[in-house]
């Protein structure tokens, strides 16, 4: 009778192991790691009470990686991982411009802006042709943290490059700061704002 029960704690230890093994092995199988590539970009675009204008970041000096995760029970996908971005490597193609900019994003104080990935509402084919999904993320601009839904394009070219074109319109205001002005407040920047983000990335 003894050895009867310690055969069947045996078995049920080797079940329970097995079931755990298998979870894991899905678990594994539901997650794919993408690294950014450096040819990522992020620009930002607004207008001023006499003209428009752009400020790019043009290329991405880090190699950062992004999680995904399908295996949840709420439905969406779990994206996570993040990206710093320099606030000096802004260029507005105008160097008073690009100088106004960094002081109101107070550059010295805060050099890095963040963009903190948690979430995308379903993962496409990858195909060539984009297509429209949205996500959850957390931007950081001087030291304050906003949450937002972006609208999304997503695709993967011939070489197997995933291509995640990102945008949305924030505010100056949303992170507590007060649009640029110059030559005495005749020139004033509106407070909404477009951010554009175009990561490059590799399954690895």
């Amino acid at each position: 009778m003894q050895y009867r029960n310690i055969l069947l704690i045996i078995l049920l230890i080797l079940s329970v192991t097995g079931f755990s093994m298998k979870n894991n092995m899905r678990n594994q199988a539901d997650t794919k790691r993408w690294v950014v590539s450096q040819n990522s970009s992020l620009s930002v675009s607004g207008s001023t009470n006499i003209n428009k204008f752009s400020c790019v970041i043009p290329s991405y000096d880090q190699a950062d990686t992004l999680t995904v995760n399908e295996n949840n029970n709420a439905g969406s996908v779990i994206l996570s991982g993040m990206i710093d971005l320099s606030i000096n490597s802004f260029d507005c193609h105008n160097s008073g411009m690009t100088k106004q900019l960094q002081k109101t994003l107070n550059e010295k104080q805060f050099p890095m802006l963040h963009i903190r990935f948690l979430s995308l509402n379903s993962l496409p084919a990858m195909t060539r042709k984009p297509e429209p999904i949205k996500g959850l993320v957390d931007i950081e601009i001087a030291g304050v943290n906003k949450r937002f839904e972006i609208n999304y394009l997503m695709s993967k070219d011939e070489e197997n490059v995933i291509h995640l074109l990102g945008s949305r319109d924030l505010n100056f205001s949303d992170f507590k700061l007060i649009p640029p002005r110059k030559l005495g407040g005749m020139i004033q920047t509106k407070d909404l704002l477009t951010v554009e983000f175009q990561l490059k990335m590799k399954t690895i």
